[in-house]
């Protein structure tokens, strides 16, 4: 009811009582601006097509309430196309669902930890495919003591060397492992094992079927929000599945590259525009690789902000990146491909693209926009750009003002802060191509 109090939503993210050096959350449930359950549901037709222009300018306003917060991520990722009905959304969730349970099948069987409600946290396999035999690796696990790892290595191996794939993901399960204890631990969802364990299952499942990138540090962070706010385990995956498929790029590595690089060196062309006297001094410091930036970029200002606030942020992002054709880039839509067809190649109203996606569209570049995260970092970057200026002396001083921003950043401010730097760092871009052309 609009002029009703705003209420606050830590309520439904529980903290450990134990916790004490949380970030407060300045997220507020706000009647009349944060997106409803009544105004969620109402925007939908009376066959399922959700209006997605009014949708996305309610996130805008003041988020998302957290109890339909999942099922609008799941739109907002591009699992589904806001055409879409109820019942292909359905028949879709259906697919989805029994897809997972064969991956994860094909999963327990090369590793039967995989689905088992329990987790690995030491290597059970050496890099060149061999099992481990080490008793104090068996004390480690936390299986039950009449079905342990090292048994498992060798009835895996009793038929010959493994395939290297089967070897290369073998070997990532325990670190997988590792980062699912140490992922959110404040939260009391993470105090039932069954739900570490869940977390550890869709990170598994996810390495295997992506090779090429497996798992990294940070995927973790960037995974546990997606079971707490999707029940069923499945969708959590696919949801994450979407949100990796953005994001898969910042953790591609070789020997001497980690994809996030490419980010970082954006982030440094547009602050060397936006606020030369800063990067300048970033540069003096040894700090022009803007490394110090990492962690906001790989894992999306997670440990910045209160484990509430970083979702909102995340769902203002997308909102503003929003693209109504994301779902058909991922996939065409299965169940009426008639639809799909007569949908391509024609414009649609403006209104269903996000506010920042709608100011790349009136940029006329044969280069890829730059994801709006780049501009979140820059925008901060600029905000303490005087502190910086006059009170870091070496990298280390830039690493702690930064740190010492953790809870006290606004989410929906930094949001605002980005389109505007994307504006000015456009509008500068444009002016000194057009000098050098003249």
């Amino acid at each position: 009811m609009r002029g009703a109090p705003s209420e606050p939503a830590d309520s439904y993210y529980e903290v450990r009582p134990d916790s004490t050096d949380v970030p407060a959350t300045r997220f507020r449930i706000k009647p009349g601006k944060t997106l409803s359950v009544r105004k969620w549901l109402a925007a939908f037709s009376s066959d399922g097509q959700l209006d997605i222009g009014k949708t996305l300018n309610r996130i805008h306003r003041g988020g998302i309430h957290p109890a339909i917060r999942g099922e609008v991520w799941e739109f907002l990722l591009g699992c589904y196309h806001p055409m879409s009905t109820f019942d292909e959304r359905k028949q879709m969730r259906q697919n989805r669902r029994a897809q997972y349970v064969r991956l994860k099948n094909e999963c327990s069987k090369m590793f039967p930890v995989v689905g088992s409600g329990k987790y690995i946290t030491a290597p059970v396999i050496t890099e060149d495919g061999q099992p481990i035999r080490n008793p104090v690796v068996d004390l480690e696990t936390n299986l039950d003591a009449n079905a342990n790892r090292t048994e498992m290595a060798n009835e895996l191996t009793s038929n010959g060397p493994l395939d290297m794939k089967v070897v290369q993901w073998m070997h990532t399960l325990h670190q997988i492992g590792l980062d699912v204890k140490r992922t959110d631990r404040t939260l009391l969802f993470y105090d039932k094992p069954e739900n570490l364990s869940k977390l550890w299952d869709i990170l598994s499942v996810y390495a295997w079927i992506d090779i090429d990138v497996g798992y990294c540090q940070g995927m973790s962070d960037l995974c546990s929000p997606m079971i707490i706010l999707l029940e069923n385990e499945a969708d959590a995956f696919w949801c994450f599945e979407r949100l990796m498929r953005r994001l898969r790029g910042n953790f591609q590595c070789t020997e001497t590259f980690v994809g996030v690089q490419t980010q970082l060196s954006n982030l440094a062309t547009v602050t060397q525009v936006i606020d030369p006297k800063l990067h300048q001094h970033l540069e003096t410091l040894g700090g022009g690789n803007y490394l110090f930036a990492f962690r906001m970029l790989m894992v999306l200002f997670r440990r910045e902000f209160s484990f509430c606030d970083s979702l909102y942020l995340w769902e203002m992002m997308w909102a503003l990146e929003y693209d109504p054709d994301l779902f058909s880039l991922y996939e065409e839509l299965e169940l009426n491909m008639e639809k799909a067809e007569g949908s391509k190649g024609k414009s649609k109203p403006t209104r269903k693209y996000g506010k920042y996606e709608r100011e790349n569209m009136k940029i006329k570049s044969v280069d890829a926009p730059l994801p709006i995260s780049v501009f979140l970092v820059a925008s901060v970057l600029k905000d303490k750009s005087s502190v910086l200026l006059h009170q870091a002396r070496g990298l280390d001083d830039v690493v702690k003002i930064l740190n010492d921003m953790t809870g006290n950043l606004d989410a929906k401010k930094a949001c605002i802060g980005a389109l505007k730097l994307h504006k000015k760092y456009v509008k500068a871009k444009t002016h000194r191509n057009s000098k050098s052309m003249g």
